[in-house]
């Protein structure tokens, strides 16, 4: 007679925790992955300010900031200040990027366009947008045409820079196969050369405006009469500290949708569609 051992006792399946699970659902999604981080910050903010360890008159707290920007917009006075500010931006880069493009591909592909400019480029690339302001108040005044001038001059030298880099990063491999199918120089250049280049382009666009971003409220700073950076060192001089902290924090939100919204999804974008090159560089 065999006797008939007991099957084991199977374990349940361990439960992960309601926390967790909640913590997972939560920053799995955008909006909290975006404006999570920003939590502490505003707390520790907000305990700051309401504690009074800090003068009131150097220190505004959320509140306050909030009521300034709340008044600015009911002026209209928001608005303009953004649309000044957004204006410069659109002329510096345009510029910039119509100089820079055409340029850098010049440096990357000639070697004697290289051998004569590469100095300079170095050269002008170590010197601070801020440093022209005041040769730029001689000869332009206080007017749009110095702004963009700093903008243009902040956003060519990193353009080109990619550029030459990214064309760098092109194997010589697909060039010599496009020549050997019979391609001509132009039909090389815009079938080869600038898909294969475009992923360092498209960073060194996004680097460029970030560069020119900033020069933009420098230069408004010192040498606007409108614009965010205006708003700001005017707010300095009349004591409303929350306006200047309203500043910083637009000029953060700002930049932060532009990148998020247009030139980090066009770069992804660019690097998914024509990265192929740098990745058959990279298996050889």
């Amino acid at each position: 007679m065999t006797t008939m051992t007991p099957p084991a006792p199977t374990r349940a399946p361990a439960r992960v925790p309601l926390l967790r699970r909640l913590g997972t659902v939560l920053l799995a999604h955008p909006i909290v992955r975006t404006l999570g981080p920003f939590v502490p910050f505003l707390l520790i903010w907000w305990a700051v300010a309401a504690t009074g360890s800090v003068n009131a008159a150097f220190f505004a707290g959320p509140g306050e900031v909030w009521q300034s920007f709340t008044e600015l917009v009911r002026k209209g006075m928001m608005p303009s200040y953004l649309g000044d500010s957004l204006e410069r931006l659109a002329y510096g880069v345009g510029f910039g990027l119509l100089i820079g493009l055409p340029l850098g591909f010049v440096v990357a592909l000639s070697s004697w366009a290289r051998r004569l400019t590469w100095p300079l480029l170095l050269f002008f690339q170590a010197i601070a947008d801020i440093a022209w302001l005041p040769i730029l108040i001689v000869w332009f005044g206080f007017s749009l045409t110095s702004v963009t001038f700093v903008i243009v001059y902040t956003v060519v030298f990193p353009l080109m820079l990619g550029i030459v880099a990214g064309v760098d990063q092109v194997p010589r491999e697909l060039v010599n196969a496009a020549r050997s199918l019979g391609a001509g120089r132009l039909r090389v250049f815009f079938e080869v050369i600038v898909p294969g280049s475009l992923p360092a382009v498209a960073s060194g666009v996004r680097t460029g405006l970030g560069y020119g971003w900033r020069a933009l409220i420098a230069a408004e700073i010192i040498v606007g009469t409108s614009g965010i950076g205006f708003m700001m060192f005017d707010a300095r001089r009349a004591g409303e500290v929350s306006q200047v902290f309203l500043g910083m924090i637009v000029l953060g939100v700002l930049w932060y949708a532009l990148d998020a919204l247009i030139l980090a999804p066009f770069e992804r974008a660019t690097v998914e569609r024509w990265g192929l090159v740098r990745q058959m560089e990279a298996a050889r």
